[in-house]
């Protein structure tokens, strides 16, 4: 169960009212009208709760769990009488439409902390939550059930839509951000991209006049930075989920329900499609054509234009498949060099 001291918990729901929920069908013999009173994971579930299993590494932890019930792949086969399954295609995406209905976010209503610093030209819409210590600038747009953390900064102009949660110590600048926003604490938006004129006699600042376009339902981690355009705008497309400690410089354009993860950096005007998957600490250079659907694994050096639904990796990156056949070979050769 999570802690109470930070969560609270919705329910009782009946198994056939999360079989709805989800949208998974109830295994033969399993009683729709039991009740279950939480979510938790195979190894501590008990016969009140359900979990999930989709990934066979924990197959021992699923064939000993004592969940009352479990999300499982339609071809799963009961592993105890006591376990109901609720089948369903995608087992881990039913989980967080259930765990989102025992844990649903609380209701908002408007607060304003004294401590604020709100411009009287700022326009706040309705069921607001500003914190302590948050500076909201002139002009600034802010729309209705939108949070801001202690001590976030939005500076003048910005625009933010409605339902986002900005977490606190962020900062926001020449940017304009859509509904249901979400960034984490320690998140840098709109700050001058890295451009300068370099020559013998030093190096000229290029001002940065673009903007920052955050479109609906992206996410953002902590202490991650998007840079402003340069003239162009830096876009984060919709639905995009972005890890903590990723940088993407100016121009950027990322497309929609991409995925970011964690220490990614991103060179400028660099542009990627929809559906794209980076792993942590890819590196990508400048002025790239990114095609949707591609996928570049943990580490890479992105060098060169990806096509559309190619898998790559290594530095520089190449295709999948011959990256790790060079990382066989090369291990290949490491031992017979240790023989000989």
């Amino acid at each position: 169960m999570a802690d109470p001291r930070f969560y609270s918990v919705s329910g009782p729901f009946s198994l056939g009212h999360l079989a709805e929920i989800s949208g998974a069908v109830i295994g033969d013999s399993a009683d729709s009208e039991k009740l279950f009173y939480d979510v938790a994971p195979l190894s501590t579930a008990q016969v009140d709760q359900i979990s999930f299993w989709d990934n066979k590494l924990y197959i021992d932890e699923f064939k000993s769990s004592q969940a009352g019930a479990c999300l499982v792949r339609p071809d799963v086969k009961p592993v105890s009488d006591q376990m109901a399954l609720l089948k369903t295609p995608d087992p881990y995406t039913a989980y967080a439409q259930i765990a989102q209905a025992f844990y649903p976010e609380s209701s908002l209503k408007a607060n304003h902390s004294k401590s604020a610093a709100i411009d009287p030209s700022a326009e706040i819409g309705a069921h607001c939550q500003i914190a302590a210590g948050a500076v909201i600038g002139s002009r600034v747009k802010i729309g209705e059930k939108t949070q801001i953390g202690e001590n976030a900064v939005i500076a003048d102009g910005v625009e933010i839509g409605a339902d986002c949660l900005i977490g606190p110590h962020v900062t926001i600048q020449k940017s304009l951000i859509g509904n249901r926003v979400v960034l984490h604490p320690g998140v840098r938006v709109g700050q001058d991209g890295f451009g300068f004129a370099l020559s013998e006699k030093g190096h000229a600042k290029v001002p940065q006049l673009g903007r920052v376009i955050i479109e609906d339902d992206v996410e953002i981690g902590a202490n991650s930075t998007i840079d402003r355009g340069a003239g162009p705008d830096t876009v984060i497309g919709q639905g995009t989920k972005i890890d903590n400690l990723v940088q993407i410089a100016h121009n950027v354009n990322i497309g929609r329900n991409c995925i970011i993860v964690s220490q990614v950096g991103i060179s400028g005007s660099t542009k990627i499609g929809d559906f794209v998957i980076m792993g942590g600490q890819a590196g990508l250079t400048g002025h790239l054509t990114i095609g949707d659907g591609v996928q570049i694994a943990a580490q890479a050096g992105v060098m060169r234009d990806i096509e559309p639904g190619q898998k790559v990796g290594g530095t520089p990156a190449v295709p999948m498949r011959q990256w790790l056949k060079s990382a066989a070979l090369m291990e290949k050769l490491l031992k017979s060099d240790k023989k000989s």
